[in-house]
């Protein structure tokens, strides 16, 4: 069983750009900015997406991200080929194929195309702004 004390809360991604990188969620995927705030220096934005926050936060003093890796097809499969968080997930309850093309009319780039994933689920990855993958599938 699941500890029933721990409740997911937020994905943090450090920004080149924050507040372009909080609006391209706002402007492509229909996201909701709750809060815009400064901490350690450096601007903190909450923006919530499918139940979830997306904390993006600016580059604090002293910091230097170096930049993210590609998305690479293997062919069977897609990876960052790195350890660590590789990209963010999120179902989609609708017509994704429908959807993806809403997306193309916005503009977001695709690193992998819509297609039939292990257990004939329909996948797809959008490429967001700083290195985040993110993932779409329709179960």
């Amino acid at each position: 069983m699941s500890n029933p004390n721990l409740a997911f809360d937020h994905v943090h991604v450090i920004a080149e750009k924050p507040h372009e990188t909080a609006q391209w969620y706002v402007e492509k995927l229909g996201a909701v900015i709750k809060a815009d705030t400064i901490a350690r220096g450096a601007p903190q934005i909450f923006v919530e997406l499918g139940g979830m926050i997306v904390l993006v936060r600016g580059k604090r003093e002293g910091e230097a991200p170096a930049a993210a890796d590609e998305f690479r097809d293997y062919g069977a499969y897609s990876s960052h080929n790195r350890w660590g968080a590789d990209h963010i997930g999120f179902a989609y309850d609708g017509d994704l194929g429908a959807y993806c093309q809403e997306l193309l009319t916005k503009g977001v780039g695709f690193s992998v195309p819509l297609k039939e994933g292990a257990g004939g689920i329909k996948l797809c990855f959008i490429e967001a702004p700083d290195g985040v993958s993110i993932e779409l599938a329709q179960r």
